[in-house]
C-alpha cells in the first residue's frame, strides 16, 4: 500500500514532527487537532469555541483528503476537564449525524499550548 500525507491550509499547521494526516489505501489518520484558528495560530476562547474549532479544522482535513465528517469512523478526545463532556456532545451532535462513529474520551493533566480539547480521527474513504 502507499503511504500519502494530506496537508491543507485551511486547518493549522503541523508544528511538530508530525503530518496533519496520512492516508494509507482507504484509511485517514488525522492527527490530533486542537482549537487553533488556521490563520492566526491562536487558540479560540474557551471550550466550545475551541471545540467548534476542532470540528472545522477536522472537516477541513477530512476534505482534503478527499472524504468528509461522515467518513470518520472513530474520534478519540482528549479533555483537560470531564466536565466539559455534555458540551463536547452536544458540539458532536451539531456536526454529526447517525449513525455515529466509535469514540473514546479521556481526561488528561494539560494539552499543548493549554488547549482543553484535542480529537484525533480516523476516517475510511471508499
Amino acid at each position: 500500500m502507499t503511504r500519502q500525507t494530506i496537508q491543507t491550509d485551511k486547518a493549522p499547521a503541523a508544528v511538530g514532527t508530525y503530518s496533519q494526516a496520512v492516508k494509507v489505501g482507504n484509511t485517514v489518520y488525522i492527527s490530533g487537532q486542537l482549537g487553533f484558528d488556521p490563520e492566526t495560530m491562536e487558540l479560540r476562547e474557551g471550550f466550545e469555541a475551541q471545540a467548534k474549532q476542532v470540528f472545522e479544522n477536522i472537516k477541513a482535513i477530512c476534505e482534503a483528503a478527499g472524504g468528509s465528517l461522515k467518513d470518520v469512523v472513530k474520534f478519540n478526545v482528549s479533555l483537560t476537564d470531564l466536565n466539559d463532556f455534555a458540551a463536547l456532545n452536544e458540539v458532536f451532535m451539531a456536526n454529526l449525524s447517525e449513525p455515529y462513529p466509535a469514540r473514546a474520551a479521556v481526561q488528561v493533566a494539560a494539552l499543548p499550548k493549554g488547549g482543553v480539547v484535542e480529537i484525533e480521527s480516523i476516517l475510511y474513504i471508499e
